[in-house]
């Protein structure tokens, strides 16, 4: 039985891979915080490894020693964990490159370097792409990120790309949504009580990726055999606001959504007072001057061939599919929590 191991497995994204690597039969194994939730990972055939990313390589490297299968190592790792908004924005850099820096490096010290090691970036890492043409973002654009978020993944990336021999597959996936995942639950919500927010006047070409999408392709690209390859994973269609904002009134039972548009500089100010204010609090705004520039971004229309061709990647779930089955999650949650007050 092949063996896998899921960094970062108590997020949104990371549920989902765990139950899809026990559906095909992988012995699992999940990475996880002494103070992760373990909600979404409640099947008892998982292992548990409780890591501390912030402590020295040795002791990172003894909780690996101790929690390792019988063959020493495991034959695949999946990195999915990341920081998306962080108060001290030092910290994207601390979470998002040093993790990974210094996990690799105790695997290789280790000699537990995986067969395959697949690691989740994103579409920000490549920044901006032409806005005046819409052409589909490609793997083979020169990155140009203009966040910090998008910084700190193109610099992981970059540290995987030197180390030699290391075989590691990127994932640049869009956005990701489904059941669970917050960010976009937000805009479902605000659709829900009437109204659309939208930035900026220029058309805008969104692009999404249901999250059961999204694992699939990961454990068919580990199937494949592929190393040293970078794939940008989305659905094979762009989308406006206008056609999200349909799509989702029209899951939610919503006859009428109003649709606001601010201006670019509105939702500046509106970012950095967001952000400010929860720095001064000591927390992480959603909201804030990285969301801003992801906003403001015209062009998220994606070029998947490579994936396509490598290892036969087709999305299954359009978006009226996944923001039905999404809704349905949402408004059983909803259900519940008012069941109990």
């Amino acid at each position: 039985m092949k063996t896998v191991f899921i960094i970062g497995a108590g997020g949104f994204i990371g549920g989902f891979i765990a139950r899809e690597a026990l559906s095909r039969g992988y012995d699992t194994y999940v990475g996880v915080r002494a103070s992760t939730s373990r909600r979404y990972l409640d099947d008892e055939r998982l292992h548990f490894v409780v890591l501390d990313y912030d402590a020295s390589p040795d002791s990172m490297a003894a909780a690996l020693r101790d929690a390792a299968p019988a063959a020493g190592r495991w034959d695949y790792i999946i990195w999915n964990l990341g920081a998306t908004k962080c108060a001290n924005f030092a910290d994207f850099n601390r979470i998002n490159y040093g993790y990974v820096k210094t996990f690799v490096e105790v695997l290789q010290a280790e000699n537990m370097v995986p067969d395959r090691f697949l690691y989740m970036s994103s579409l920000s890492a490549v920044g901006p792409c032409d806005e005046r043409n819409y052409s589909p973002i490609t793997s083979r654009d020169i990155p140009q990120p203009n966040t910090r978020y998008g910084l700190s993944k193109i610099k992981a990336e970059t540290y995987l790309e030197t180390v030699p021999d290391f075989p590691w597959i990127i994932f640049r996936p869009t956005g990701v949504y489904g059941p669970h995942e917050k960010d976009y639950l937000m805009m479902i919500q605000c659709i829900d009580s009437g109204w659309d927010f939208g930035v900026g006047y220029r058309r805008q070409l969104l692009t999404f990726i249901y999250v059961d999408d999204l694992v699939n392709a990961m454990f068919d690209a580990i199937a494949a055999g592929v190393v040293r390859r970078k794939y940008i994973i989305s659905e094979d269609r762009a989308y406006t606001q206008s056609q999200f904002r349909t799509i989702v009134a029209k899951a939610l039972g919503k006859r009428f959504v109003i649709p606001v548009r601010l201006p670019l500089w509105m939702a500046y100010v509106a970012s950095v007072v967001a952000e400010k204010w929860a720095v001064a609090k000591g927390k992480a705004s959603t909201l804030n001057r990285d969301k801003y520039k992801i906003m403001r971004q015209r062009n998220w229309n994606c070029d998947i061939s490579d994936a396509r061709r490598d290892f036969g990647f087709t999305p299954r779930v359009s978006l009226q599919e996944g923001i039905a089955r999404t809704v349905e999650a949402y408004k059983s949650q909803h259900h519940k929590r008012n069941s109990k007050l």
